[in-house]
């Protein structure tokens, strides 16, 4: 089985220090082939991660490479294991090719899911390209540096039932429990993200890192990866039309671009 689609797999800039960012879950399209066999709801793709680029519209100026994805996340998950196993076993989760949204409502009618022909189709066209160019730019800036830093970036609705109790803290680090970062500059992005009286910070809480933060994590190789799980209410509009909000987004981008300075440093000084 094939699957066609007119849309590239990611868009890249090269940068010229140590830092790669990864947006995984910025894409939105959908080719039309398959939205027309998805809900009306599922066609918004409201589980995107929403404007990011926008947000770290600042990762030039710091001379980071960025790799951003294409593609929505209900045709692949690019931030899963290419298996499907699942990240928090024992949590209800999203899969590789999702068939239920964020709020547990069906993305596609009439049952018509993906199966296991149409996931190896859609892993080759957009998962594999997205991993090789991420992979890539990972040897390439470690055979520039000694130590290098994996910036995965990610935004979530505060509040989803299905995932977690009450509202969300607004800025979560992700670690691996410690496995794909120093526990230093773990310690230093946890206490910039809790240096702002508006916005709570937590470290490997209810998110840890999802796929390539554990994956590509290697402190001992000279590769440092974090996720940043942002709440979307903190800098947009978390309900259609999904706007961005730019005096929201004011507010949180200091502790951001605080943060990415800060794993600069870090890499540039080891």
């Amino acid at each position: 089985m094939t699957f066609v689609t007119d849309q590239p797999p990611f868009r890249f800039r090269q940068g010229t220090r140590p830092l790669l960012i990864s947006m995984p879950h910025v894409g939105t399209h959908v080719p039309p082939a398959l939205a027309v066999r998805m809900t009306e709801e599922a066609r918004h793709v409201p589980d995107t991660d929403w404007h990011l680029e926008r947000l770290y519209d600042f990762a030039d100026e710091l001379g980071a490479s960025v790799l951003v994805a294409t593609h929505s996340r209900y045709v692949i998950d690019l931030n899963r294991a290419p298996d499907g196993a699942s990240l928090y076993p024992g949590q209800s989760v999203t899969g590789l090719c999702p068939i239920d949204t964020f709020d547990d409502t069906p993305i596609y009618t009439a049952g018509d899911v993906p199966d296991a022909a149409e996931i190896a189709a859609r892993r080759d066209a957009v998962w594999h390209p997205y991993h090789r160019q991420l992979q890539a730019e990972l040897a390439r800036l470690r055979a520039a540096h000694a130590t290098v830093v994996l910036w995965d970036a990610h935004s979530i609705r505060s509040r989803l039932p299905r995932f977690f109790e009450g509202k969300l803290p607004d800025l979560n680090l992700g670690t691996a429990n410690g496995a794909s970062c120093s526990e230093a500059l773990a310690s230093t992005l946890l206490a910039i993200a809790q240096s702002a009286p508006s916005y709570a910070g937590v470290l490997n809480g209810r998110f840890k890192g999802g796929y390539i933060t554990r994956k590509y994590g290697d402190p001992a190789g000279g590769v440092h990866a974090v996720q940043l799980e942002m709440t979307q209410s903190s800098y947009m509009q978390e309900t259609l039309p999904f706007n961005y909000l730019p005096d929201e987004a004011a507010g949180v981008l200091p502790q951001v671009r605080q943060m990415l300075n800060a794993v600069l440093e870090f890499a540039l000084k080891r």
